[in-house]
């Protein structure tokens, strides 16, 4: 995400990143990973976009992945971690979100919970209410067209987008836009943004929902540049289990 400086208030906010969501549905367990890649040990596998994820598209997933992220103080804020300690924070359901930086790069270890699904970004933005596009005195950045352009044109033709898990390069990484969604800062949130429930919201960028892990040491490895030379790059050293 685009770190705005506090004093600015700029309209979007820009970010790479994985975490985790609150489940609405919840589809059959997915198989820990893929096909052998020869040296014992298992490819990871993404999950399809085509259709519902544990119950919700991957739009609808990057939708609770920004309401899970906005949700948290900036004291606890998962983006702004430097060492993994707030991984598992408002964590729940079948799938894990990772988070991603404020711009810059950072290295994290977590224990991830074993049979957790994992989504999260490489790049994506925010544009919306929630974010200062619709205050009074700019009142027509609040029409939903005008807010996804906004998104979209932060993301097209980005300049790099890497992923890898355990050091096997990952692909697709699919591209989607949120529906609208409605956003909450407690008290205390990132970027002294006001405390309250704020609606239009919407985002654009790059997902990758991942099936769960076996069990034991992995590695993934986020580096993405956006078009304006934004630049992310996030370190996971996972333990999965028990």
């Amino acid at each position: 995400m685009e770190r705005n400086q506090r004093s600015s208030r700029r309209a979007a906010m820009v970010t790479g990143v994985v975490a985790v969501a609150v489940v609405l549905a919840m589809m059959p367990a997915v198989p820990a990973q893929g096909q052998d890649s020869g040296s014992g040990q298992r490819k990871p596998r993404v999950l399809p976009h085509i259709s519902n994820v544990y119950g919700n598209t991957y739009g609808e997933w990057s939708a609770r992945w920004w309401q899970w992220l906005m949700s948290i103080p900036e004291a606890t804020n998962p983006n702004l971690d430097t060492t993994g300690a707030n991984c598992a924070e408002g964590q729940a359901g079948p799938v894990w979100f990772l988070a991603g930086t404020f711009g810059g790069p950072v290295t994290r270890s977590c224990t991830v919970p074993a049979g957790k699904a994992l989504f999260f970004s490489p790049l994506n933005q925010l544009n919306g209410a929630g974010v200062f596009d619709c205050e009074p005195t700019a009142p027509g950045l609040c029409n939903l067209n005008v807010l996804r352009g906004l998104a979209a044109e932060s993301m097209d033709r980005p300049r790099k987008i890497e992923v890898t898990v355990d050091g096997i390069a990952l692909q697709p990484k699919y591209r989607v836009q949120s529906p609208v969604m409605t956003l909450t800062f407690p008290e205390g949130a990132v970027f002294e943004l006001p405390s309250g429930t704020f609606t239009p919201n919407v985002s654009d960028g790059y997902w990758v929902m991942l099936a769960p892990l076996s069990r034991g040491a992995h590695t993934i490895h986020l580096k993405a540049v956006s078009n304006s030379g934004f630049e992310v790059e996030v370190t996971y050293n996972l333990t999965v289990g028990p």
